[in-house]
């Protein structure tokens, strides 16, 4: 990490985060996590500062997700140690995060994928503007969604979570305050005098610089994706879809059948399983998790794919969802 990945300073009332590692789109690595923890642990108690504020120092990306690539050369060096030290990080500080005891505030402005969205959603506040792009794509590279995912996908509004999980869809801003992923939405060009005012006012600055939303895009297709992805196997979502005959099913079960189908699999199963944890065990249930799914070939061959040779064309294995082995994933998730 050099010096500038994450400056942690003090701007008037708040406490300031800035993620600063443009080449990798601020994906997270190690010591970033370590950073932003480290600092949360001194303002905690820091009566001068009243809220915390994240931001990224690049207009392109808030956080683009987990330092992935690393994670993929460490499986395949069977460095599990390694492996275990990141996710056990970050989801240590995804617990911080929702558990801090002042307003924690993410300014997003740009990609906002995987573990972005996990510095960012256990928040009290999470401003986007018309720029902010968020998805959890984990299933395209044979992952699950997590950084508490599972926990926090079950309970946006009806089946949104559990679309938006196994189909990696991507929301611009205004769309994710619409589906429970932002809870302000303020234009780039406001963004400026946000920050100025959080700086001299924190946290009791926000109502006045958020505007009111845009017309949620996906709004026709919300009752679908009620109806197909509250289902309870991927079979059933898969009948529901086509059973819907719209030119919106028919691309949504083509994206769902490009994915991996293991990942799927073990997506749904965890989904389901966070609906009824809380956080810190949905992040413990997780941590078990990767342990196994980031040693199924898979994971490697989609990072592979989507990320280190981008030619998006992953073999995955099994192929098909029905030569996924259910006890396999049962087993996974014991």
């Amino acid at each position: 990490m050099t010096e500038t990945s994450v400056a942690a300073t003090r701007d008037g009332r708040i406490g300031k985060i800035v993620l600063n590692r443009p080449k990798a789109l601020n994906a997270l690595d190690l010591p970033m996590i370590e950073a932003i923890a480290a600092a949360l642990t001194a303002w905690r108690d820091d009566k001068a500062v009243e809220a915390v504020v994240i931001d990224s120092a690049i207009e392109r990306a808030f956080c683009a997700g987990g330092d992935i690539r690393a994670v993929r050369s460490h499986a395949l060096a069977g460095e599990t140690a390694q492996i275990e030290a990141f996710f056990g990080t970050e989801y240590q500080l995804n617990a911080q995060i929702a558990e801090y005891p002042k307003p924690y505030i993410a300014l997003i402005d740009g990609i906002c994928m995987g573990g972005g969205i996990g510095i960012s959603v256990h928040g009290k506040v999470r401003v986007t503007s018309e720029h902010g792009l968020f998805a959890m794509p984990e299933t395209a590279i044979g992952m699950f969604p997590d950084v508490g995912a599972t926990y926090f996908l079950p309970r946006l509004p009806g089946a949104m979570g559990t679309y938006l999980g196994l189909t990696g869809q991507r929301l611009t801003g205004a769309d994710a305050v619409h589906a429970g992923l932002a809870t302000h939405y303020v234009p780039r060009a406001a963004l400026p005098a946000l920050r100025a005012a959080l700086a001299e006012h924190g946290a009791s600055a926000i109502p006045a610089h958020a505007q009111e939303l845009p017309a949620f895009t996906l709004a026709a297709h919300v009752p679908a994706i009620n109806r197909c992805f509250a289902a309870a196997t991927l079979g059933e979502i898969e009948a529901n879809l086509k059973a819907e005959g719209t030119e919106w099913a028919a691309a949504t079960l083509a994206t769902l059948l490009a994915m991996s189908p293991s990942a799927l699999c073990w997506s749904l199963a965890a989904i389901r399983r966070g609906a009824a944890q809380d956080l810190r065990t949905a992040l413990d249930a997780e941590l078990r998790l990767t342990r196994h799914v980031t040693m199924h070939r898979d994971f490697a061959e989609g990072i592979r794919a989507m990320v280190v040779d981008k030619d998006r064309q992953p073999k995955w294995v099994p192929v098909t969802l029905a030569e996924v082995d259910a006890a396999e994933i049962a087993a996974m998730l014991a």
